[in-house]
């Protein structure tokens, strides 16, 4: 007779299916593909919002959904400490290199600190908006989701609760900082839209504020942002509306020309119409700071500035390619490619209340942001540890299923494609001390290498299966590869496997590596983890954060 299957005998904490939880293990979840991973904490949630938003969703969960659970987040750890959020958003707001590749979430974060915070949260949170909202857009749009969260209903829609702490906030913005770096940041753009689409302007701001001047030249820049002193009189006492107002009153193409190359005023004080003539773009190729040249090649492409085989764009291949300007402006390889990518798609919707703009890339432009990227990495130093590199390659991470990655407007690749290019540079950066593979319910040989083009990653393709994340550890134990760091990229939906990848990591550990430490560098803001939070050699990361290759080499040091 048969021997009867003790049915207990299948719970096991070694070799656990990831469709189960962990046996005596609190605090996992269901994840949205069925598997069971680690819940990350209300911080680190919060931490990935700030990061990454919600916009595009996930293939598993739409945008509503996920912006309505990272909302929840927000709004449970602001009533926890409404001071750590605080120092959270302008930690991820404020880092250099970027942490975050938009400021729209950290910016809603610090409306709700002001419309659902305790005093102590609205005054860590006053000190804070100067250093945020940097600029006349970032303030309207904190104005815009202040609004909507501490606003009352009017006959016309919403209107701000112009208490104390709203006058105080919005007159910190006014008193942080020299009056004439104020006045520079007032002129670039005093009219601006609120994410609602309503008009916003520092007028108004500056009405509700009340903000008591200081000194003298700050009560001439208030006195003329309302209209009661005199452009004569300001220009006088206040070098940046002096330099405003001349670029202002530029009516010609000429004129514009002229005030850039020999007056070096910035590009911003010049007048909309101007902004739009490819004549004034030709001259700004060589007076605008690297980063704007970076930033505004699509507009000057638009506007007919950039074109094949054209003088100005020989001078902006020229700057893109020079080494020394590229290595003083601090340009990071992360940087460049996102520059590659925004520029390479030919299209962009940045506010989704205007139209898409579009453009044709012109080649000499995408050849010099390759090299741009290529000679980026000069100042950046390897760890000299050996890192195992996998990215998913299952049918979520793939652009056909899963949400697009977008940055700035621009739709810049799947997940795995960012996944690819983000090895490719820890490849680069660490000078061959590191293998790549692929994995979704198999290991796959990956294409990268340190010298992969960044073109070929968009003719990749992953091969779409399941999803078992403890294959990079179940694989490296298998091979006896002994390395310092794994990382992996994902989207953390895992399910298919036999064991957890905490499991596998331990049994990893055991057999080869015990030092061997983790990061998990999660492509959505989806609020678990395939990391133990226990675990002190695990870090979890995410998003298309510019300081990732540094984070990696310093954790695995």
């Amino acid at each position: 007779m048969a021997r009867d299957r003790d049915p207990l005998a299948g719970v096991s904490a070694i070799a656990t299916p990831q469709g189960r939880p962990l046996p005596g293990r609190t605090g996992q979840v269901r994840n949205a593909a069925g598997g069971y991973v680690f819940a990350k904490d209300v911080w680190s949630r919060l931490e990935d919002f700030l990061i990454l938003g919600t916009t595009g969703g996930t293939y598993y969960v739409g945008e509503a959904a996920l912006t309505a659970a990272n909302a929840a987040v927000l709004f449970e750890a602001v009533a926890v400490d409404g001071p750590r959020v605080v120092e959270l958003l302008t930690e991820i707001s404020t880092a250099r290199p970027p942490r975050a590749p938009k400021p729209r979430p950290a910016l809603f974060a610090l409306a709700a600190c002001y419309a659902n915070g305790d005093a102590a949260t609205r005054r860590a949170a006053k000190a804070a908006l100067p250093k945020v909202a940097r600029t006349t857009d970032h303030l309207a749009q904190f104005f815009g989701y202040y609004k909507n969260l501490g606003g009352k209903p009017t006959a016309r829609g919403t209107a701000p609760r112009a208490g104390r702490s709203l006058r105080s906030a919005l007159g910190s913005w006014f008193l942080e900082g020299e009056a004439d770096a104020v006045a520079f940041k007032a002129v670039k753009a005093r009219q601006r839209k609120t994410p609602q689409g309503e008009a916003f302007d520092l007028r108004d701001a500056l009405r509700i504020a009340h903000p008591k001047a200081d000194t003298a030249q700050r009560a001439t820049l208030f006195g003329w942002i309302a209209g009661n002193v005199a452009d004569d009189v300001a220009r006088e006492e206040l070098p940046a509306i002096d330099r405003f107002l001349t670029a202002k009153a530029v009516t010609t193409v000429e004129q514009a020309v002229r005030v850039v190359t020999e007056e070096r005023v910035p590009w911003e004080f010049l007048p909309d119409a101007m902004l739009r003539e490819h004549r004034v773009w030709d001259a700004l190729v060589d007076t605008v700071g690297m980063t704007a040249l970076i930033r505004n090649l699509a507009r000057m492409t638009r506007i007919g500035t950039l074109r094949p085989m054209t003088e100005a764009t020989r001078r902006a291949v020229a700057r893109l390619t020079d080494r020394d300007a590229l290595l003083k402006a601090r340009i990071h390889p992360m940087d460049a490619f996102l520059a590659l990518r925004v520029y390479g798609s030919g299209r962009s919707r940045p506010n989704p209340h205007a139209e898409a703009q579009t453009w044709t890339p012109v080649p000499a432009v995408l050849d010099a942001l390759e090299e741009t990227y290529q000679l980026s990495f000069g100042a950046v130093e390897p760890s000299g540890r050996r890192l195992l590199v996998a990215v998913d390659s299952s049918g979520s991470m793939s652009a056909r299923w899963g949400a697009p990655v977008v940055v700035g407007g621009s739709e810049i690749g799947s997940p795995y494609e960012v996944g690819c290019a983000m090895a490719v540079m820890l490849s680069r950066i660490e000078r061959g001390n590191v293998h790549v593979i692929d994995v979704d319910t198999r290991v796959h040989a990956s294409k990268v290498t340190p010298r992969t083009n960044l073109r070929e990653i968009g003719r990749w393709r992953p091969s779409g299966g399941g999803t078992d994340l403890a294959l990079p550890f179940e694989w490296a134990r298998r091979e006896r590869m002994a390395v310092d760091g794994i990382v992996v990229f994902t989207d953390n939906e895992t399910w298919a496997g036999g064991r957890h990848a905490s499991q596998a990591l331990d049994a990893y550990r055991r057999a080869v590596a015990g030092d061997a430490r983790v990061v998990v560098a999660a492509m959505t803001a989806g609020g678990h983890s395939i990391g133990d939070p226990k675990d002190a050699g695990v870090l979890n990361v995410a998003g298309l954060d510019a300081s990732l290759p540094m984070v990696v080499n310093a954790f695995v040091r």
